[in-house]
């Protein structure tokens, strides 16, 4: 079994779903697994620190899951466009990995949840291919060919998988949303199994 990454920060629970449909979409492809993990949230007290392993959810990301692992599906909440402030201080952290070039070659695709409709889910997709790019990844996006990508109201762009959460939260992943999530998994694991010479093209 390959393993693929599933790596996400979630401030309200609304990305940890989308995570939890990727990964889905990884299983379901016979000789792919889908290894979760999260990071820990940035206190603006220099003081103040998280246990070592989370109170629920998958455990924190450590840099041999990037090593380990023949992709990677990276997935943040909005801030202002951009990613949020946990996933960029891990990723900050991954210079020993970009010297080794550990991550080159590998397949990658990202995802995001907002608040609003128009909060930048877009900007923080592309905000998210940055530092990915820069470690050599081989970006996979979803294609038009998936029909819910034309049809859906809220959340989903050829960047990657997204969600409208609505401001309160209280706006469920859609059916269109969802089976975007699963096929963004699916077509991930595929991708990193044919590099990785385990399925033909």
């Amino acid at each position: 079994m390959k393993d693929i990454l599933v790596l996400y920060y979630s401030r309200h629970g609304a990305t940890a779903k989308l995570a939890r449909l990727i990964a889905q979409g990884i299983d379901a492809v016979p000789g792919a697994q889908a290894r979760l993990r999260t990071v820990a949230p940035v206190s603006t007290i220099c003081e103040a620190t998280a246990p070592d392993i989370p109170d629920h959810g998958p455990p924190y990301a450590e840099p041999q899951d990037l090593v380990e692992c023949v992709g990677i599906a990276l997935g943040s909440p909005t801030r202002f466009g951009n990613m949020a402030a946990p996933l960029k201080y891990f990723l900050d952290n991954t210079t020993p990995q970009w010297l080794s070039g550990a991550l080159s070659g590998k397949p990658a695709c990202v995802f995001t949840s907002t608040g609003s409709l128009h909060g930048g889910q877009e900007a923080t997709l592309l905000s998210m291919m940055l530092p990915l790019l820069h470690h050599g990844v081989l970006m996979v996006g979803l294609p038009y060919s998936e029909p819910d990508l034309m049809t859906t109201q809220s959340g989903g762009t050829p960047y990657g998988v997204s969600h409208h959460a609505k401001p309160d939260g209280s706006q469920d992943i859609t059916a269109e949303e969802s089976r975007l999530a699963i096929a963004m998994g699916k077509r991930l694991a595929q991708t990193a199994l044919r590099l990785a010479g385990e399925i033909s093209a």
